[in-house]
């Protein structure tokens, strides 16, 4: 029987789905060390499959975050070939991370280069990559690529974004959740508490922020 969100608080939470959650952030974040001491810790039956990949997969992520994007790439590929062939988005953004790093590292000749031959066929497929071609040569004609208007694109944040998506896209050719279970229910919290918020009466909505405040 459904339970009236008004009255959540009063469940009782089962420690196993808890433990569940915190699992499932571990393995999808790549904490080898963590999970496997978490699940000794518990006493919680190992998930072999989910495990099995997990250190290939932290090589891979570890490359893309500290600039050595084009091993990234080499080591998805030997993880399974087709999940770069089969997106050529994803192939696309990593090898704009490549560029990115050749710019900031002041290797313009070798990063005109590398746009031309690596980066410019993809322009002939859709429009699409043109525009991005474009954004991306723009940081060329800075000295310092920070003033340049597109400078975001040499940020973390544009990194991270494009690691977390060849994340996704491996957890999924895997058959793997491409979210953790406590991205689920974080989503999940703010739909209930917004769909609340707009009773009378009802609670703020969920901020995730205030939460942690409130701890």
């Amino acid at each position: 029987m459904d339970v009236d969100p008004r009255h959540y608080e009063q469940i009782a939470i089962n420690e196993n789905d808890v433990n569940n959650i915190i699992l499932s952030y571990l393995i999808h974040n790549c904490y080898k060390e963590s999970s496997e001491s978490f699940i000794s810790c518990t006493g919680m039956k190992q998930p072999a499959d989910h495990l099995e990949n997990m250190e290939k997969r932290k090589r891979i992520f570890h490359h893309a975050l500290e600039g050595n994007v084009l091993k990234a790439i080499e080591l998805t590929g030997q993880l399974a070939q087709d999940i770069l062939e089969n997106n050529n988005d994803l192939l696309f953004d990593l090898l704009s991370l490549h560029f990115v790093d050749l710019v900031c590292s002041k290797k313009w000749t070798e990063a005109l280069e590398f746009a031309q031959t690596k980066l410019s066929p993809f322009s002939v497929k859709e429009q699409k990559y043109m525009d991005k071609i474009e954004g991306f040569m723009s940081l060329l004609a800075y000295e310092n690529p920070v003033e340049c208007p597109m400078f975001h694109l040499i940020g973390l944040d544009y990194r991270q974004q494009v690691v977390d998506s060849l994340n996704q896209t491996i957890l999924a050719h895997f058959n793997l959740p491409i979210h953790t279970a406590m991205e689920r229910l974080i989503q999940q919290t703010s739909v209930v508490r917004q769909c609340l918020s707009q009773e009378d009466g009802g609670p703020p909505p969920f901020s995730l922020k205030d939460f942690l405040k409130s701890r």
